[in-house]
């Protein structure tokens, strides 16, 4: 069940609503975890907080490197592994482990996914399409790769605002990997340091438990 509390602040006026805000203008926000952190929206000299209790990762939506809208409960019943990425990192060769562990295991039902990010020492200055080529052309690489986010600040993706209420503190650096559950579950957080071929006994057991 979905409860959602909206504060409106614009210059003149304050008021409160427990009903649809819709009347105050059309704004789409995604349905959030009880520990997720408060967002704050701002139209028009106004803003908009809501606070939410969630059902879970599959209402989480991001863009794909083209800016299509994707929803999270495509994966639902998968495997899936999130990775803040970047293309001139000390960390950006673990993405061949990263393909080699979709190529082997994307038969079983596993999700690897990259969000390309700029926020540490800027080493994703590219555009999407740059990074979707430079990945190919340098590791091959197959699974799915975002669009470019942040993933701290007040500007950091709903994405990674739910990840870290569920492992909490801020993302460190390039290459924090997440890993979830067949039942949208996030597992085990581990640090850039940690290479995908290190995760492998990690994953198998979530392979093949039941839903």
């Amino acid at each position: 069940m979905i409860r959602n509390q909206y504060l409106f602040f614009p210059s003149a006026l304050k008021a409160t609503s427990t009903t649809n805000a819709s009347s105050l203008f059309s704004l789409k926000i995604l349905s959030t975890n009880s520990s997720f952190p408060l967002k704050t929206f701002r139209k028009n000299n106004g803003f908009i907080k809501k606070f939410s209790t969630m059902t879970g990762f599959y209402d989480l939506e991001a863009s794909d490197f083209k800016k299509a809208p994707f929803s999270f409960a495509e994966w639902r019943g998968k495997v899936v592994l999130l990775v803040n990425v970047a293309s001139k990192c000390g960390f950006t060769p673990q993405y061949s482990g990263l393909e080699s562990l979709y190529n082997k295991y994307k038969g079983e039902g596993l999700v690897i996914a990259g969000f390309p990010c700029n926020q540490f020492g800027s080493q994703e200055p590219g555009t999407e399409e740059e990074i979707v080529q430079f990945c190919s052309t340098n590791y091959n690489v197959t699974f799915p790769i975002f669009a470019k986010i942040d993933v701290n600040g007040t500007n950091a993706s709903s994405v990674y605002e739910y990840l870290k209420s569920q492992q909490s503190g801020d993302i460190k650096w390039n290459f924090e990997k997440f890993l979830i559950d067949k039942n949208g579950n996030v597992i085990k957080r581990f640090p850039s340091k940690v290479k995908p071929e290190e995760i492998e006994k990690e994953i198998n057991p979530l392979l093949k438990s039941n839903l």
